[in-house]
């Protein structure tokens, strides 16, 4: 049970509020402020002995700050290696260095969110910026399940309006340039990566074991982290798959080998020492050298080379599904937002469909529009 406490019983405290709240949680007294009315105080009293019985009480003391909290969650979520870095990374350039970093969690108001929100988004892409305040909305939820704060500030946060720039494939020229500027030892990636629409870590990773030239397919067992030259799983479970292996890529591959041997691994592309090359060697450093040497556009990654290929198998017919499947992506949606500008003959679908229904015979058209009345 709660207790009111008297505190002009002691003649040196005349000066303050006299009446005192005191209420046990778990067990412990826990001071819940002075009050100069006894009503006061006393109503007071009766709130957080309800808060507490209801379940909904929250330590308003607690010193915790916003950025701690984002860093213990990081650190209980079962994220891949590199996703955990990417947070990381998010919190310590993004959250730690601000003022709503250092605000103590039970203090944050939602202006203070909204505010913060927009200085970040002055500095970040829209994408990334998405990502920052969802990782800070995921933070304030799990402290309102731990009983750290009663509800999230992070509430109705308006963000600038941003269109996402729409994919620009590269051609099969632009690509033939890029292979052609590159190192010889590193060439054949460019048409790997282009053919098989692998991504930069999966590219490091492959090996001569994963191809079978008899079979023409080529199998995705791992990929290489950024920061590390050893294999780990596959970003997501359905990044495990076969893929047709084209003649294009097949004679690349082979003339590759034919060079320059396998490691003892079986890796397939490898530096002088004989160790896969990593992310920043290949595909910032290498990369972007051919990039300039080829005359591609400024900002031309190695991700550019599976836009490439899910272009081509758009303009083929290919379904949506199946770009989905063979890009190791979850669903099609994703496909249908990134790509869905660059499928072929809507245009004249629309045009074959409304011509279609306009030049039925009377009585059909009567038919599908019902009796006029």
């Amino acid at each position: 049970m709660g207790r009111i406490r008297d505190r002009w019983k002691d003649p040196d405290r005349r000066a303050s509020p006299r009446w005192q709240v005191w209420y046990r949680v778990d067990g412990v007294d826990t001071y819940g402020g002075s009050y100069r009315n006894h009503d006061a105080a006393k109503r007071r009293l009766t709130e957080l002995e309800h808060s507490v019985q209801r379940g909904q009480w929250v330590d308003l003391n607690n010193q915790t700050t916003v950025t701690e909290c984002a860093r213990g969650y990081i650190a209980a979520r079962p994220h891949r290696p590199t996703t955990a870095r990417r947070m990381a990374g998010l919190i310590e350039n993004h959250l730690a260095p601000t003022a709503l970093g250092s605000r103590r969690l039970v203090s944050v108001r939602p202006s203070e969110i909204q505010g913060w929100a927009a200085d970040r988004a002055r500095l970040l892409a829209p994408s990334t910026m998405r990502l920052l305040l969802g990782l800070v909305r995921s933070v304030f939820a799990a402290a309102v399940l731990d009983r750290l704060i009663a509800s999230s500030p992070v509430v109705k946060v308006t963000l600038p309006r941003a269109e996402d720039e729409r994919v620009v494939p590269l051609t099969i020229a632009q690509v033939r340039a890029l292979a052609d500027a590159m190192p010889p030892r590193y060439r054949a990636m460019v048409t790997v990566q282009a053919g098989l629409e692998l991504r930069l870590g999966e590219l490091l990773a492959l090996r001569a074991q994963d191809v079978n030239f008899l079979g023409r397919t080529a199998r995705i067992e791992g990929q290489i982290v950024s920061g590390a030259r050893v294999r780990s799983e596959p970003k997501t479970p359905r990044s495990r798959r076969t893929l047709p292996l084209p003649a294009v890529v097949g004679e690349a591959l082979a003339a590759h080998m034919a060079a320059f041997p396998p490691a003892a691994d079986g890796s397939l592309f490898t530096t002088r020492d004989g160790r896969p090359p990593t992310h920043v060697h290949y595909g910032t450093t290498t990369f972007r050298k051919a990039v300039e040497k080829a005359g591609l556009p400024a900002g031309t990654t190695s991700h550019d080379l599976r836009h490439h290929y899910a272009s081509l198998l758009l303009a083929a017919g290919e379904s949506v599904v199946a770009v989905a499947e063979r890009l190791g992506h979850q669903n099609a949606t994703l496909v249908l937002s990134v790509y869905g500008h660059l499928m072929p003959g809507s245009e004249d679908r629309t045009r074959s469909a409304i011509d279609k229904a306009w030049n039925q015979a009377p009585g059909e058209a009567a038919t599908a529009q019902g009796r006029p009345r």
